[in-house]
This record gives C-alpha cells, structure tokens and sequence, in this order.
C-alpha cells in the first residue's frame, strides 16, 4: 500500500505561457498546476529530480506532501506529460487532497512467471481502475501465470484487491490471456513483407517529435 507521503517543495510560479515553461525547465524544474476541491488552481514548480524519483520509486499514484510557502498540501499526480524524445517531465497536473478522502485510479497489472512450455502469454491491459483511500492506494497487482495451460484467462474480476479497495473497473475486462504459441513457419509468414525502417525515416521521426516540442501538452505551461 503506498501508505507513506512523499515531501517535495513546490514553488509559486509567476510567470506563464512557452517562454516561462521553457525557462521553468532550464532551472532544473518541472511546471505544474494544483487543482480541486473547488479551491483556486495554483501554479508550481517542483524540483525535477526529487519529483521524477518519487515517481519512479512509488509509481504515479504516489501521495505528494507539497511544501507551498511554508504551508503544506496533500496532493495527488493527476497526470503528467513526458518529453518524446529525452523522456524528461515537461509538465504534471496535481490534485489536491484531504485526508481520509477517497479516490479513483488505475494501478498497473504485473505479470509474473512462466506459463507451460508452447504457450504465449498475452497481456490486454495493463491497469485495472480501483476506488481507494488515498493514503492506501496499492502500488501494483500481480497475476502469476506459472504453468499456466493454454485458454488460462485472468479478468479484472480475478484481481484479490485488498480490504477498503473496491474494483471500478468492468469486471468482465480481459487482463491476460494465455496462448499457444505460434509456429516457426507462422512466424516467419508474419514477417514477409515487413520493411525495416531506414536511419532516414528514424531521423524524420526524431525532427517531428522535437518540432511538436514547442506547441507541447495542453499548453498548459500554464
């Protein structure tokens, strides 16, 4: 459960639009915006190191305790959007909240072990959405497929969610769906007339994704 709060001061940002944001993230920080409870949205900047290893050791659902001019506010990641092409965070989108307050989000599917020999093991979704207190969201679920036969299905509903969570997701969504595995010569018919992309088409690829850098997320460098 990801019972524990994470402290990061949050700084009042000033100035907005693509100018400020980008200079935002020069300094070392990422913009972001706090919102709900019906309160005023705030404009933050939070370091970008502290704020990528929260995320990266307790997921996106990770409860921030933000440092506001010396006041402090639960929060939330909302959402967050990801450089195409350096993977950085260019901007995150917080939720402010109480404490005892319930919350909905969807926690990553993991899937573990072995199926049985000539199986393909087949993952259709990667997260289930949950309803949980906000100090006790779970980090992850595990499905283990270890030997699994073929025709083994897991659905949202095989999930064991813990006391107080409570399953919004469709029930009947199908998770993992164990296989057989296809031959050599199926494979090998999958892959006749499959081109491989040349350097010239990766560099184009490259040059597009750093020209939609500058009209990036929502504009909301806001």
């Amino acid at each position: 459960m990801a019972s524990k709060t994470n402290n990061l001061t949050a700084l009042v940002r000033t100035e907005f639009g693509k100018g400020a944001a980008r200079r935002t993230r020069r300094d070392g920080l990422v913009p972001a915006v706090l919102y709900g409870h019906a309160t005023d949205p705030q404009h933050l900047a939070l370091d970008a190191r502290a704020f990528a290893a929260v995320l990266r050791n307790d997921g996106t659902n990770a409860v921030l305790t933000l440092d506001i001019d010396g006041k402090s506010q639960l929060a939330l990641t909302k959402s967050i959007v990801v450089h195409p092409i350096r993977r950085s965070i260019e901007h995150a989108d917080l939720l402010v909240l109480k404490k005892g307050e319930r919350v909905t989000v969807e926690v990553n599917i993991i899937v573990e072990g072995d199926a049985a020999p000539g199986t393909l093991v087949v993952t259709d979704s990667t997260y289930i959405e949950i309803e949980a207190d906000a100090l006790e969201i779970p980090e992850n679920f595990v499905i283990s497929v270890e030997d699994n036969q073929i025709d083994t299905q897991y659905y949202a509903r095989d999930v064991e969610l813990p006391d107080g969570v409570t399953l919004m997701s469709d029930p009947e969504q199908l998770l993992v769906n164990v296989t057989e595995a296809p031959s050599e010569e199926e494979l090998e018919a999958d892959g006749e007339g499959t081109e491989p992309i040349s350097e010239e088409g990766e560099a184009e690829t490259q040059e597009e994704a750093e020209s939609e850098d500058e009209d990036e997320s929502k504009d909301s460098d806001s």
